[in-house]
């Protein structure tokens, strides 16, 4: 009698080793999340949360982000998007800077060892930078400090230091959290998953706000169910959307006789960026909100107004913020869809395997073949993830109640979120149908 997949996976011991390595470190990161900063003021934080309008909107978009531990103002209140902002910025630099470009050229494997070393040090003052930004901005939201004794002279100047040593330690620690999972537990996937694991805290809260309007609650959670299995649906479809290429591969010599070629496809994804476009986009949007913060007190009239009217365009309520968001999704797309498909560099690899696109000169013409292909594949694919990042915005628009009410939409999940969610729990199968597979047991969890 043939044992299910899910049994196989705790009777075969790498992977039950694999897979409770990975929930142990979700489970330290989460107990991580609770420790608190040194000094915050709670009373004053609450009321940051309290206030409502675009400040309550945007703390408690960068909340969700960090799977509730900014309500808190825990030292894990950046999460890993420091290391993220870091990679944006190398990834942007590497093709302008002449050195950079020809490292990365000349031995690709060496050059991702450069970029990944570089991304954690870029990592570090991205933390304090962010750090001292997010202490900045929450005090001049709520009127007063929101930590005590922070301040860059006198006797506040040994906490000050503390604060931002300990929050850029508290992110330096989820990335090393990330890694290790990458390491010992699901390979690859360690990053996303803390990102997730935040996430996916927020849930139970976000069901319990939507039953707290009596008056509404069964119309909120039906249209909630709806529309977030709508959008399950949506993403998978779209995820699993491929373009396959015709490619003739060699024959091969068995014996004293070569086999005839063999047809076979090459295929193209239509999301190839999966969900790193919304990732970039939600840390750069964070950028003009984290240094308008610093000119909120300002004692000059037009820098102080200037400040105040940043914040509000990029307020989570306001429709510029919005459209923002969704210009930036397609276009980092296309931006991170280019870069790793030039990295990957199939047309190379293809022409060493010996395989040919019919029609197509090998090497340098199959790249570009291939890259033309793709790139006009990516439009629908960076459409659908414009509009699934906007997709509480358009809920606020066609329920107007939620707006009055402060809601910022009707998913359990937001809708970034949810692809963020979607996405790594594809990837958790797929790894786990792999390892299924490497060990000979063809009968695995995903659907034929």
């Amino acid at each position: 009698m043939k044992r299910s997949a899910w049994r196989y996976l705790w009777m075969a011991p790498d992977i039950r080793r694999k897979l409770l390595i990975t929930l142990g470190i979700l489970l330290l990161y989460r107990l991580a999340a609770h420790v608190p900063v040194p000094g915050v003021r709670e009373g004053v934080l609450k009321s940051i949360f309290n206030a409502g309008g675009a400040q309550g909107a945007f703390v408690g978009l960068l909340d969700m982000l960090s799977g509730g531990t900014v309500a808190r103002f825990s030292v894990l209140a950046m999460g890993v998007y420091p290391y993220i902002t870091a990679q944006i910025i190398l990834q942007i630099l590497v093709p302008i800077i002449p050195s950079w470009k020809a490292r990365m050229e000349d031995d690709p494997r060496e050059g991702q060892k450069w970029m990944e070393r570089w991304t954690y040090i870029l990592a570090i003052p991205m933390a304090a930078l962010q750090a001292i930004g997010q202490v900045s901005l929450f005090s001049a939201f709520a009127g007063q400090p929101v930590l005590k004794h922070f301040g860059w002279s006198g006797a506040n100047l040994l906490p000050t230091i503390t604060v931002i040593t300990a929050m850029t330690a508290g992110t330096m620690f989820a990335i090393w959290l990330g890694e290790l999972i990458s390491e010992y537990g699901l390979r690859n996937q360690g990053l996303s998953l803390i990102i997730f694991a935040g996430i996916v805290a927020r849930m139970p809260s976000n069901f319990l706000r939507l039953l707290a309007d009596e008056q509404h609650r069964w119309a909120y959670l039906a249209i909630s169910l709806v529309v977030t299995v709508a959008t399950i649906f949506l993403i998978v479809y779209v995820q699993q959307g491929r373009r396959n290429v015709p490619v003739m591969y060699p024959g091969r010599r068995i014996g004293t006789r070569m086999s005839m070629p063999v047809k076979g496809t090459f295929p193209l994804m239509v999301n190839m960026a999966g969900m790193i476009p919304l990732i970039f986009a939600q840390s750069l949007l964070a950028l003009p909100g984290i240094v308008a913060g610093f000119f909120l007190r300002s004692e000059t009239a037009w820098v102080r107004d200037a400040a105040t009217a940043m914040q509000s365009i990029f307020a989570p309520t306001s429709g510029w913020y919005w459209l923002s968001y969704f210009l930036m999704v397609v276009l980092f797309t296309f931006f991170y869809t280019d870069v790793l498909f030039m990295q990957q560099n199939y047309g190379e690899q293809l022409r060493r395997s010996g395989a040919k696109i019919p029609g197509v000169p090998p090497g340098e013409r199959t790249q570009q073949y291939l890259m033309s292909v793709l790139r006009r594949i990516t439009l629908p694919g960076a459409l659908f993830l414009g509009f699934v990042a906007v997709l509480p915005y358009l809920l606020t628009l066609l329920v107007p109640g939620l707006a009055a009410a402060g809601r910022s939409g009707l998913l359990l999940i937001s809708s970034a979120g949810l692809l963020i969610v979607v996405g790594v729990v594809r990837d958790i199968f797929f790894f786990i149908d792999a390892e299924l597979r490497l060990h000979g047991y063809t009968d695995t969890l995903l659907v034929k």
